[in-house]
């Protein structure tokens, strides 16, 4: 019988069971505890491992069983969303304002009044931005940040974490800035985590995490810089 494993703050960051050892139910809930170290956040999604969990929880760590990625060459651009990125007078930037992102990301939303993004998790991704390893694709318009989307870079994959959107297509006209920066960026592959109607319109699909697994192996780099060449 699968069960998670307890993390303390004094276990290594690299300390993380094999991914195998995930739960069916809830699906890909892998282990419970530790803390949020820059370290340990590096380690996990290293290892193909998230942290995701709600207020009164511990953190929890996750590694579902099939994976949403997206491929950058699979992106589909709409036409919809090509007339908005050609008509709309949207402003595609890059790191302009972390900080902002995260908390756009973090903001109550009419189907989900609630954040997962809680004040640590923020203080967690902030110290990642320092460090070089967290960033930020921004949507502006008209001087004002409307939409976004951050993740964290570790050489030739992506690892998405959340978006926002305050006008029409702010947060796909991100992704799309996201997938055009990914071939001179040396980027293969952006994790999605999980699936979604919305993720999936665009291109995203499932794999089996032995694949992403793989793909991981093949890509992961832990370089620190700039998303931008």
């Amino acid at each position: 019988m699968k069960t998670i494993t307890w993390l303390s703050p004094a276990d290594a960051p690299e300390r993380f069971p094999p991914l195998e050892q995930a739960l069916d139910d809830p699906p890909g809930l892998l282990a419970a505890g530790g803390d949020l170290s820059s370290s340990r956040l590096l380690a996990a999604y290293e290892r193909g491992i998230f942290p995701w969990y709600c207020a009164g929880q511990p953190v929890l760590w996750w590694s579902p069983d099939p994976r949403a990625v997206l491929f950058p060459a699979q992106f589909r651009l709409a036409r919809s969303l090509a007339k908005t990125l050609r008509n709309r007078g949207l402003e595609l930037r890059v790191d302009q304002d972390f900080q902002a992102v995260i908390d756009g990301c973090a903001a109550p939303r009419a189907a989900s009044p609630g954040t997962w993004l809680l004040p640590q998790m923020r203080a967690a991704y902030l110290a990642l931005h320092q460090l070089g390893y967290a960033h930020s694709i921004e949507t502006w318009l008209g001087g004002h940040l409307v939409g976004g989307l951050y993740g964290v870079r570790l050489g030739g994959v992506f690892f998405g974490e959340s978006m926002f959107s305050r006008e029409r297509d702010a947060s796909k006209a991100a992704l799309a800035h996201l997938v055009q920066i990914c071939p001179r960026a040396g980027i293969a592959l952006i994790d999605c985590q999980l699936p979604s109607k919305h993720l999936m319109s665009l291109g995203s699909r499932l794999i089996p995490r032995r694949q992403f697994q793989s793909l991981l192996r093949r890509h992961v780099r832990r370089e620190p810089g700039m998303l931008c060449p």
